[in-house]
């Protein structure tokens, strides 16, 4: 889902002793002997006196031990939660391993996100991997939205989040494939419902929805996109407001974790 960079570099200069030049026997350096250079490793009072830049080593290390924990605890999530079609097929008990791991994860990057400083890290396209909120069978999740299952011929495809922080564009891209009677195949398309997003506090993301755009794939490729009426204020209902809140609670350059304004915990990766 970090660069050891930093790291990696200083663990090549712990892999020898910091040296100093020895003297001949006249007392002289040895450059003023005519002899060949020797050298000796400083002693412990002398690597003590040194630069911590130098001689400190052991934050290095704790770093590529914390990284491996990190890629562990990553693997160890997205194993929890494969299989499950995103959610669709999770148990209560799939809903708490894969809730357990998330907190792991976020428990080990040591602190909350900042997005302020982070924002790099949001931009580009994120693919679905877990929705907790799938499990409800709806492909709204914990909103309204239609059911999946036999009552609809709805199979839920890919899910996506591209995220562009310049423009601040933040849009959830669903495919999805509808039944139609035999002998029509059945109709592929891809649903865009375009947002608009802004930082709320150091972690959090609000977004307001702007639109809906349908377009169709497979053998009506060629048709153009479509774009759905929003439906009026007035007759919008309380719970679908258009807009919604959620904290990024783990990010890294190829993985994030958020949780929802209605405890919706959502495990994306890069795509």
């Amino acid at each position: 889902m970090a660069a050891a960079v930093a790291s990696s570099c200083c663990a090549s200069t712990s892999a020898r002793p910091l040296l100093r030049p020895t003297f001949c026997r006249s007392g002289n350096p040895w450059w003023a002997c005519g002899g060949r250079k020797k050298t000796r490793p400083l002693s412990i009072s002398a690597t003590a006196a040194a630069s911590p830049s130098e001689v400190d080593f052991a934050g290095s290390d704790t770093a590529g031990a914390d990284d491996d924990a990190v890629a562990s605890l990553k693997i160890k999530l997205l194993s929890a939660v494969s299989g499950l079609n995103r959610g669709l097929a999770a148990s209560q008990e799939d809903l708490d391993r894969a809730d357990a791991a998330a907190r792991e994860l976020e428990a080990a990057a040591g602190g909350p996100v900042d997005l302020e400083n982070d924002m790099d890290k949001l931009q580009g396209r994120w693919r679905l991997v877990y929705s907790s909120a799938f499990s409800s069978r709806t492909l709204g999740g914990s909103r309204p939205g239609p059911p999946t299952g036999r009552l609809l011929p709805i199979t839920l495809g890919q899910v996506f989040q591209r995220i562009d922080v310049v423009s601040k564009d933040f849009d959830n891209i669903v495919e999805v494939e509808l039944g139609a009677p035999w002998p029509l195949p059945p109709v592929e398309l891809t649903a865009t419902l375009a947002h608009k997003f802004e930082i709320v506090g150091t972690s959090g993301i609000k977004i307001t929805f702007d639109k809906t755009t349908v377009k169709t794939k497979g053998n009506l490729s060629q048709l153009p996109p479509l774009e759905v009426p929003r439906i009026p204020d007035n007759l919008r209902p309380p719970s679908n407001t258009g807009s919604g809140e959620f904290k990024v609670t783990y990010l890294d350059g190829d993985t994030r974790i958020t949780r929802g304004d209605r405890g919706e915990l959502r495990v994306f990766v890069i795509s």
